[in-house]
């Protein structure tokens, strides 16, 4: 029995566990490493370990435990100081053990689970970009489907599609395309196959997601060290990373992806390194680990977008799973590896806040350009949809015309608009997935899908109003189709067909099979145009011939250019065939050359796979690697072919005559190539197999030598143990040769040994000469075999060699014994068959049986004529029998067998001779009887036969007691068997009866009377066979029940007498209630049945109600006593079982006990020196805590068991089990063991906190010191830039120093709560903290003083920069104020006025020099220590501004000085000469002759004006100027002078300019009305020959160009009419004037009036005629239009293409339904047609009777096409059924052949389970097959019968297809019922050999019970037990006789059926269930026999015994010493 500790797993299968511990009731698990004392800890940066791993092999081996030593628990709690440090007993270290490992293995389950959810969700986050989700992970990767998506996400390719199906063949696909793939990922899967995914294996599964995980997200890690001299990648680069990152994090030290991460601030350490402002870190603390990772993860969720992998209860634990950590921390990795890192948190904050408000206005901007959008798509929808369109044809182009504009204008801005909507919309995605952000989902209505929605419909919109707009300009203009028709044509086809010329003409094919691939679609696509074409041409000369019809004039030409594109034509198919030769041998050539490229890379496929140099490591390996090669090879052969073909093919090309595809020589070496290949790839297959071949010899014969020795043994042996196989003779050998049969038998296998011999022999021979050729070649064959040395070699052939030689002679002499023993017994054999003969021919010839009729007595006849033949024939043979047992007695000796071969040799030759004398007496009776016998003999047979029965069942009484009852019921079987073979006899009987009265036979009355008294008494005797069976079935029955009811009693007392007297010791008293269990589950079934069953027989016998209740009673009081010691001895069972565990519990509870206090009391060493030391002491202190939590159960179980069973009677307890001593001392354990915990924990945590306020203090003292360093030793800068840089790095630097002031707060605070608590340390901690804030304090005021500086630096440096740049200003300026350059009088103006721009400069920067004299006092007055070297840079300055500014005044005075007088005297002079020229010019007054002469002369009048203006202006600026100056006498004087003159000249030309002006104005309106009267009469006369020319057009195009022109003409008019009205008013202001020129405008505008109105009466009259002309015109167009549109339809409609299968016909016959519909639909356009005819006709046209006659043949045409249309739908919708027929009657062929297949098997079965598993499957088949079968051919005849019925034309074919499938069908069927009768037959042969197995097994075990009945096992049987019994027995055999029978009747059944074999087999087992049942029939007697003589003597000695007790009374009785007492009265 398996014991299990309390708490443990309840099995011990080996597991794969991880490096966790069991599961503390809390559900936190401990570690493996910190159960055992860290011993298995893994170094650090080492990988870790799988996460599964085999359990040790003793757990499974915890059965063969000893048993718990209980004895020794009192001596251990005697000494309690020195029990608990004895060494631990072995049973209770393997409980550990075996604890241990189920806590292994609770914990791994636990890892799996939570490495499932982690793997679960991320795969989940990854899938969620496709819109997938699974919810399992083992089942939802199985088909495939997911696991494709998620490598298509990960590797963003396509991978191949998966297949559909929910079968596990598509799953094992799709899981392999997907497994393929990370393959060619170079992804390595260990042992990982697409069937453990498949069928949901949890760690492979597992398996590959991590490696999945690992490929696609750890291994593109790569990070360098701080030093970069080594570059890290994968997890040792992720692990980098997070150290990078959480470097200077209090109490984060990350080390491994385990424990590191447990408390939760690694997480929050790396979200606060890139986002301080998600996690305030200084306010965690590292014993809040829940807190701290529920945070973590809800940040990253909420804020990062990453998915929430892990829960907290996943991490903190003692040993967290790494794969699922890693796999987190790999998300935050990828996050922030996309973030920019920037130097100041508070810019990257900041950043990210402008990127979300950027992403927000352009989200807004986006919304409302996608409204304008929308609302401008709506807007415009509603106005195209407007169908209303202009009754015109020019608003129609007009609208039109706009369309166009708005298609090509307005739309295409707002589908711009639309793009960048779309661009837009993408950059905020990009944005906001940059950000890891969710992503922007439009509000309703404005999604780029409701955009795409509206411009759909707008597009749609867009189409309709295009198409209706076409429609109506097409029925506005219908353009001009027919006119020039043939010289447009010809034009076209002579233009293409010189362009097809220059294209075929050029071979342009290239050089690789792609482009002459190409080349030939090409030239097929050229074939396919001019093969079209070609109707074309034939179009141009079918118009020529009708113009050469009709007369046309220019004939000749037509047909000079028809000839002309004939002959072109027929040049043109000359060079496409010619070119198409050409391509088809540059193609040919090509697929060559590919095949070759082919071939070659096989071929290196195939060398690479040669090279390989594995010979396998035993034979099967290497016959494996040689039939691959063998493959190989074959593969080789056939490419070699391949190659052979190639190269020849290729060669040919070389060898051509005229034109080459290629150069010869390049076909040579491509051909030299691959031939090289080959060869070297032939080489190479036959040293590989060589290698092989010889690899497979040394392994062939190492095994043939071990196989041959082997097999040379045992055959030894079994010839030794057989012994020889001599006769029963003298020589005394057994041998097992019996009989001949046996020695036969023994021969037969002697010979098939010796068969063996010689094939082993020949076969060791040849192994013996390898090995001799092995030996002489010395050493291994072949690389990678085992080494073979020559006397291991030579040992093992001389091994075998005298094997085999002591076999040989074995076998040698077991055959002559064989042989001689063979002999013998063939002779007694032969012997005995004559013998047997012999009787039988006596028998025969002394039968008296003569024959019943003529036909037995003449059969009878010649039986006995072959019996004379045959008797003659065996004469020979007896007369010999003597002389060969003389021979085969000489050379066996004398002895038993040959005397009584002799004696039964003279028996032989005296029943010879009688037979031969009765047979002789017989012959003479059968001619003498055959004359007799007639048929009264049969009817005479039977009714002797009825009769017989008749008084037998009139006699017969059922008996009572169950034997006999038997015995009659088989004697009613026999007689059913008679009854059937005697109804066969009345039947026949019957038939000659009815032959002979039918054939009018003499005696017909006597032969019916016969008949029916016959028929008569037969069904009396039924009748009266079946009362009786009835009446014994009844009796049977009963009998039967009440026998079976007291057996089971019997047994049923039996079992609760064994179970009341077992003894009540543990093992034996579970073993016998193990038995009767098992005896009671197979007795209440037959109980309960029986019960059952005589309920029903009462109720059908009532007479036996009575004694049938009688045995239920008795048999449920048995039962009753049976279940209740049942119930006793079970609860006895249990209270054993219950002390057992109690006591094992006990013992592991003490031993554990032991080693926890052991542990508790702090024997794992001192106080830890280090953190690390101190944390893994905790630890295990902590997991010693939950382990003693768990045990306390466990104890409190122990006390609760023993107080139960102390409170018990003790009985349980035994002697040796004092519990009451015991609890105190396990009570004064477990509190020992509880107060050694806590002090040991409370020391433990004192030196945890102190060892972290140690690392803290070290991680604050390193701070100060790197800030003391950084503090020390610098400079002042010298420049602004650089003071700006050091208050930069200074300014990081006191950040810095502010953030690490909270590592010093937590250093203090960490002192003060180690104060608090009392900590052993606290003092010590006080002081360093003192000192580190003392030092803290010294740096900060440092680096406040240093920033101080800083600033000071910075504002002087600011100053003096300012300072030096206007130093130099003015050093610049005062160069060019002291030039002192003399210069001419003319420049003296611009250089003063340089000056006055130069001062105005010096002015504005002014402003300048006082802000730095302010900026200077300010610094002056801030800082004291500065104002010296501020006060001397100012004065300098000062002094230098002062001098520029007197130097520039001085300079200024004198330039204005010496420029001015001179200016001004100048000015005047140059005005007075520009008056004196504009004087002249005023004289030469010239009104001008024209207009263009007025026109120039105002021109030229306007500038004069606006100069003298310009003029007057500078004149007063002057005299302004000259008030103004100090000038001299002289020239002021002068100035004076010149400014008179100038004044009186400028008023003199203000008069003379006014007059002119008047002149030119009256010409120039003159000179306009005339030329404007001119144009207009030009214009007018222009346009009036188009008003009136008279032309209407030829056709329908040149009328719509009349018409456009003369409505043009109209809309011109009416456009030019306001401008001519306009003229003729100016016209008649100016013709009320009295002067020559008003006389000519005045007729000017009179012709110009005449002229107008003519125009306009010629243009509408022009209008009306061309309105009549064009309907004309327009209903010829429709009908030619209406016309070629039937004629097209006609050709497709007359078209004999019926499609070359199926699916082409229903291709045509869709095509044709089109057709159909579209001649339909034109219909419409026809009557539309004929209401134009009508309306001409009612207007009287001239050509009324040409337009009804074309009207009238346009209807005929239509009617015409629909009938053709209507033909051709019948004759495809017939050839659609025909091949829809046809593949049904192919599918159903195909269908019935299959199940030909399956019913045509030979399969029969190799037993009766078999042949019946396959005949049910059979019979289903039939079923199935007969169903589908009949229904769909019912379908195929009704289809076939429905199409002939409707005439269709291949109804022959149809009939002829009808007719096969019938007869198919029909064969089928007739396969069908052949197979199911060999079935049958098989299942009766079969059945009858298994029955024969049952029958001769129940045989066998009945004999085998014989000997049990005659010798019971108790010591005094009683004499009715023993008969009981024995009346059972035979019962049962009664049982048996009906079966034998049975098989009997089906033996002989089955010999009529089979013959050869199986007859053989039949009949031998037969003989052998008969063989046996006569055994046993004897066997029976004689027990009842000895029962009989037994109980006879028992009853002889229970009298003998009662008579002497009786005696012994009386004697008794007769010596009593009472004497007579004498009364006295």
């Amino acid at each position: 029995m398996r014991i299990w500790p309390s708490g443990g797993a309840g099995g011990a299968e080996p597991s794969r566990l991880g490096r966790a511990g069991p599961r503390t009731p809390t559900g936190r698990a401990v570690g493996h490493g910190e159960q055992r004392g860290q011993r298995h800890r893994r170094p650090r940066g080492q990988a870790s370990s799988p996460p599964m791993a085999q359990v040790p092999g003793e757990v499974d081996n915890m059965e063969g435990l000893p048993a718990p030593n209980n004895n020794n628990l009192s001596a251990r709690w005697d000494s309690p100081d020195r029990g608990w440090e004895r060494e631990q007993p072995a049973a209770s270290t393997a409980a550990a053990s075996l604890f241990e490992c189920s806590r292994i293995k609770a914990l791994a389950d636990e890892r799996e689970a939570v490495q499932k959810k982690t793997f679960t969700k991320w795969v989940n986050s990854h899938l969620a970009r496709v819109g997938c989700h699974i919810g399992d992970l083992y089942t939802d990767l199985r088909d495939g489907f997911v696991l494709t998506r998620l490598l298509e996400v990960l590797s963003g390719e396509q991978l191949p599609r998966p297949t559909r199906g929910r079968m596990r063949i598509h799953s094992l696909e799709n899981v392999d395309k997907a497994l393929q793939f990370l393959k060619e990922q170079r992804v390595h899967l260990e042992n990982v196959g697409s069937h453990d995914i498949v069928d949901g294996n949890h760690r492979l599964t597992l398996g590959l997601v991590w490696t999945i995980i690992l490929r696609f997200q750890i291994q593109v890690i790569k990070i360098e060290t701080e030093d970069n001299r080594e570059t890290r990648s994968a997890k040792d680069a992720l692990l980098l990373w997070c150290q990078m990152k959480t470097a200077g994090y209090p109490e984060v030290n990350i080390q491994n992806f385990t424990t590191s991460w447990r408390d939760g601030l690694a997480f929050n350490a790396l979200i606060h390194r890139h986002r301080p402002d998600l996690v305030d870190f200084s306010k965690l603390t590292k014993s809040n680990a829940n807190y701290n990772l529920q945070r973590a993860f809800r940040t990253a969720e909420q804020h990062l977008g990453l998915a929430r992998l892990l829960d907290p209860e996943d991490v903190n634990m003692e040993a967290p799973d790494e794969k699922s950590i890693i796999t987190y921390v790999v998300s935050f990795y990828h996050y922030f590896s996309k973030m920019k890192a920037l130097a100041v948190e508070g810019k990257r904050i900041g950043k990210v806040l402008d990127q979300v408000l950027e992403v927000g206005k352009i989200i807004e901007r986006y919304e409302e350009l996608a409204t304008e959008l929308l609302a401008w798509i709506h807007r415009t929808v509603g106005l195209i949809s407007n169908q209303k369109f202009a009754n015109s044809l020019s608003g129609v182009q007009q609208q039109l015309q706009a369309f166009t504009a708005y298609c090509t204008l307005e739309k295409p801005v707002k589908f711009q608009e639309k793009g960048n909507l779309e661009v837009l919309l993408f950059s905020i995605q990009s944005k906001l997935r940059a950000c890891n952000r969710r992503l922007y989902v439009p509000r309703e209505g404005c999604g780029i899908w409701d955009i795409d929605k509206a411009w759909g419909q707008l597009e749609k919109a867009e189409h309709e109003r295009e198409a209706a707009l076409r429609a109506e300009l097409i029925r506005q203009e219908k353009l001009e189709l027919l006119a020039q028709r043939f010289d447009h044509k010809v034009a076209m086809r002579e233009s293409w067909l010189n362009e097809n010329q220059r294209l075929v003409s050029q071979d342009n094919f290239g050089y690789e099979l792609p482009a002459v691939e190409a080349a030939m679609k090409k030239h097929e696509a050229i074939e396919a145009d001019i093969a079209a074409y070609e109707e074309r041409v034939q179009g141009v000369a079918e118009l020529a011939q009708a113009l050469a019809t009709e007369g046309y004039y220019d004939a000749r030409r037509v047909a000079a250019q028809r000839d002309s594109v004939l002959r072109q034509w027929a040049l043109l198919t000359g060079l496409v065939g010619a070119r198409r030769t050409r391509l088809e041998q540059n193609l040919a050539l090509q697929k060559v050359f590919q095949e070759m490229v082919y071939m070659v890379d096989w071929m290196e496929e195939m060398q690479a796979q040669l090279l390989s140099r594995e010979c396998g490591q035993h034979l099967v390996e290497a016959e494996d690697l040689l039939q691959k090669h063998g493959l190989l090879e074959g593969d080789i052969a056939a490419q070699s072919e391949r190659v052979e073909a190639l190269n020849a093919a290729a060669l040919r090309f070389s060898q051509l005559q005229g034109y080459q595809p290629c150069d010869p020589q390049v076909i040579c070496n491509r051909v030299n190539h691959v031939h090289g290949c080959l060869a070297e790839l032939q080489e190479q297959a036959a040293r590989r197999r060589a290698e092989l071949e010889a690899s497979r010899s040394l392994w062939a014969l190492l095994q043939e030598l071990e196989e041959a020795e082997s097999w040379a043994r045992d055959k030894e042996r079994l010839l030794e143990a057989a012994g020889g196989g001599g006769a029963a003779g003298a020589t005394g050998a057994a041998g097992g040769a019996h009989d001949l049969s046996s020695t036969a038998r023994l021969l037969a296998q002697h010979k098939i040994l010796q068969g063996e011999l010689g094939g082993r022999r020949a076969l060791l021979q040849q192994a013996l000469r390898r090995g001799e050729e092995l030996a002489a070649a010395g050493g291994a064959v072949g690389p990678g075999a085992e080494t073979v040395h020559l006397a291991g070699l030579a040992e093992r052939a001389a091994s075998a060699r005298r094997r085999w030689q002591r076999l040989e002679e074995a076998a040698a002499r077991r055959e002559r014994r064989l042989q001689e023993a063979r002999a013998l017994h063939q002779f007694g054999a032969d012997l005995d068959g004559l013998l047997d003969w012999l009787r039988d021919a006596y028998r025969l010839a002394a039968a008296g049986d003569f024959g019943h009729d003529e036909a037995s007595s003449r059969r009878l006849a010649r039986q006995h004529r072959a019996l004379t033949g045959e008797v003659e024939a065996h004469r020979g043979p007896v007369g010999g029998l003597r002389r060969q047992l003389a021979t085969l007695g000489g050379a066996s000796g004398a002895g038993p067998l040959v005397v009584a071969l002799q004696v039964r040799v003279v028996e032989a030759e005296q029943l010879f001779a009688e037979v031969t004398e009765v047979a002789a007496l017989r012959r003479q009776w059968l001619r003498d009887a055959l004359a007799v016998y007639r048929m009264f003999g049969e009817v005479h047979a039977c009714e002797l036969w009825i009769g017989e029965k008749e008084q037998w069942l009139l006699a017969m009484r059922v008996p009572n007691s169950l034997d006999d009852v038997e015995v009659v019921q088989h004697r009613f079987e026999s007689l059913d068997q008679e009854m059937n073979s005697l109804m066969g006899r009345v039947l026949d009987v019957n038939h000659t009866v009815q032959e002979l009265v039918e054939g009018g036979h003499p005696s017909s009355d006597e032969v019916r009377s016969c008949q029916d008294h016959l028929n008569s008494r037969w069904n009396r005797i039924v009748e009266l066979v079946e009362q009786r069976k009835e009446e014994v079935s009844a009796v049977l029955l009963v009998e039967n029940h009440v026998l079976e009811v007291a057996e089971v009693r019997t047994q049923v007392r039996e079992k609760r007498r064994a179970v009341e007297s077992a003894p009540r010791a543990g093992g034996a008293l579970q073993w016998r209630l193990s038995g009767l269990e098992a005896a009671l589950q197979a007795l209440e079934p037959r109980q309960a049945a029986l019960l059952e069953e005589a309920a029903l027989l009462a109720v059908r016998f009532p007479a036996q109600a009575a004694r049938l209740h009688q045995g239920a009673e008795e048999l449920g009081a048995e039962w009753g006593a049976l279940a209740s010691a049942a119930q006793a001895c079970g609860e006895a069972v249990a209270a054993a079982g219950r002390l057992q565990r109690f006591l094992h519990d006990l013992d592991a509870f003490l031993d554990w006990l032991v080693r926890a206090q052991e542990t508790a009391g702090g024997g794992e060493g001192p106080l830890p020196r280090s953190l690390e030391e101190a944390d893994a002491l905790l630890a295990r202190h902590a997991a010693l805590k939950e382990e003693v939590d768990q045990r306390e159960e466990d104890y409190a179980r122990i006390v609760a068991a023993s107080e139960a069973l102390l409170a018990g009677d003790g009985a349980e307890l035994g002697p040796g089990l004092a519990l009451d001593e015991w609890l105190p001392h396990l009570e004064l354990g477990w509190h020992k063991l509880l107060g050694l915990w806590e002090a040991r924990r409370e020391a433990l945590v004192q030196a945890h906190v102190y060892q972290l306020f140690l690392r803290d203090l070290r991680q604050a003292r390193a701070v100060l010191r790197n800030q003391e360093m950084a503090l020390s030793g610098q400079e002042l800068p010298g420049t602004v830039e650089s003071v700006e840089e050091a208050l930069k790095r200074h300014r990081d630097f006191l950040t810095t120093m502010e953030l690490n002031q909270q590592k010093m707060q937590l250093a203090v605070q960490a002192a003060e709560g180690l104060l608090r608590q009392g900590n052993a340390y606290g003092e010590q901690a006080q002081e360093a903290v003192t000192r580190l804030l003392e030092k803290s304090q010294e740096n900060q005021l440092r680096a406040h003083q240093w920033m101080q500086k800083l600033h000071d630096q910075l504002g002087l440096q600011h100053f003096l920069r300012d300072c030096h740049e206007l130093d130099g200003w003015i050093h610049e300026k005062m160069l060019m104020a002291r030039d002192g350059t003399r210069e001419d009088g003319h420049k003296l103006h611009k250089r003063w006025l340089r000056h006055q721009a130069f001062m105005a400069e010096l002015a504005q920067n002014k402003e300048w020099l006082e802000k730095i004299e302010r900026e200077g006092q300010q610094l002056m007055q801030e800082k004291p220590e500065l104002a010296a070297s501020v006060r001397k840079k100012l004065g300098e300055i000062r002094q230098c501004w002062a001098e520029l500014e007197s130097t520039t005044q001085a300079k200024a005075r004198q330039l204005f000085e010496a420029s001015k007088a001179d200016q001004l005297v100048q000015s005047f002079a140059e005005l007075d000469k520009k008056l004196l020229h504009m004087e002249s010019q005023l004289q030469d007054v010239d009104p001008g002759g024209d207009l263009a002469t007025v026109n120039s002369q105002l021109k030229k009048l306007q500038s004069m004006e606006s100069q003298v203006e310009e003029w007057y202006r500078e004149v007063g600026e002057l005299q302004a100027q000259t008030a103004a100056l100090p000038l001299e006498p002289a020239s002021k004087e002068l100035v004076g002078e010149r400014q008179n003159a100038v004044g009186e000249r400028l008023v003199r030309l203000l008069e003379p300019l006014q007059e002119r002006r008047r002149l030119l104005l009256a010409s120039k309106e003159l000179h306009q009305v005339a030329h404007d009267l001119e144009d207009e009469l030009a214009w007018v006369q222009e346009r009036l020959p188009l008003a009136m020319q008279t032309e209407r057009g030829s056709g329908l195009q040149a009328v719509q160009q009349y018409i456009k022109k003369n409505q043009g003409l109209r809309r011109e008019i009416q456009a030019h009419g306001p401008r001519l009205e306009e003229v003729l008013e100016r016209a008649g202001a100016l013709a009320s004037l009295r002067s020559p020129e008003a006389e000519a405008v005045r007729r000017g505008q009179e012709q110009l009036q005449g002229a107008w109105a003519g125009l306009r009466e010629a243009a509408e009259r022009r209008q009306q005629v061309l309105d009549a002309a064009f309907q004309v015109e327009q209903y010829y167009f429709d009908v030619a239009e209406v016309e070629a549109w039937l004629g097209e339809q006609e050709l497709l409609m007359m078209s004999e293409d019926k499609g070359k299968d199926e699916q082409s016909t229903l291709q045509l016959l869709k095509k044709h339904l089109q057709l159909e519909q579209g001649v339909e639909n034109y219909e419409e356009s026809i009557a539309q047609l004929s209401r134009q005819c009508r309306a001409l006709l009612e207007m009287g046209h001239p050509d009324s009777e040409q337009i009804s006659r074309r009207q009238s043949q346009v209807d005929r045409l239509y009617v015409a096409l629909k009938e053709l249309g209507e033909e051709r739908r019948v004759g495809l919708e017939q050839q659609y059924w025909l091949y829809q027929l046809s593949r049904q009657v192919d599918e159903l062929e195909h269908w019935i052949a299959e199940k030909e297949v399956v019913a045509g098997s030979p399969e029969l079965g190799q037993d009766f389970e078999h042949v019946t598993v396959l005949q049910e499957k059979f019979s289903e088949f039939a079923s199935e097959t007969g169903t589908a079968g009949r229904e769909r051919l019912a379908a195929v005849n009704q289809m076939v019968d429905e199409l002939i019925e409707c005439g269709h034309t291949a109804a022959a074919t149809m009939a002829e297809w009808k007719d096969g499938l019938n007869e198919a069908w029909a064969e089928l069927l007739e396969l069908m019922g052949t197979r199911a009768q060999l079935l049958a037959a098989s299942r009766e042969l079969h059945k009858f050999f298994s029955d024969a197995r049952e029958l001769q097994g129940q045989i066998e075990e009945k004999r085998r019970r014989l000997p049990r009945l005659t010798t019971p096992p108790e010591p005094r049987p009683s004499a009715s037990s023993m008969q009981r019994t024995l009346r059972a027995f035979e019962h049962d055999l009664q049982l048996l006789v009906s079966q034998v029978r049975q098989l009997q009747e089906g033996a002989a059944q089955l010999r009529t059926v089979y013959a050869g074999e199986h007859a053989e087999a039949i009949a031998s087992r037969e003989q052998e269930v008969l063989q046996g049942w006569k055994e046993l029939l004897a066997a029976c007697e004689d027990a009842r026999l000895h029962v009989s003589s037994t109980a006879d003597a028992l009853r002889f000695h229970n009298q003998a015994r009662d008579l002497l007790s009786w005696m012994d009374g009386i004697a008794g009785q007769i010596g009593a010493a009472d004497k007579p007492r004498i009364l006295v009265p």
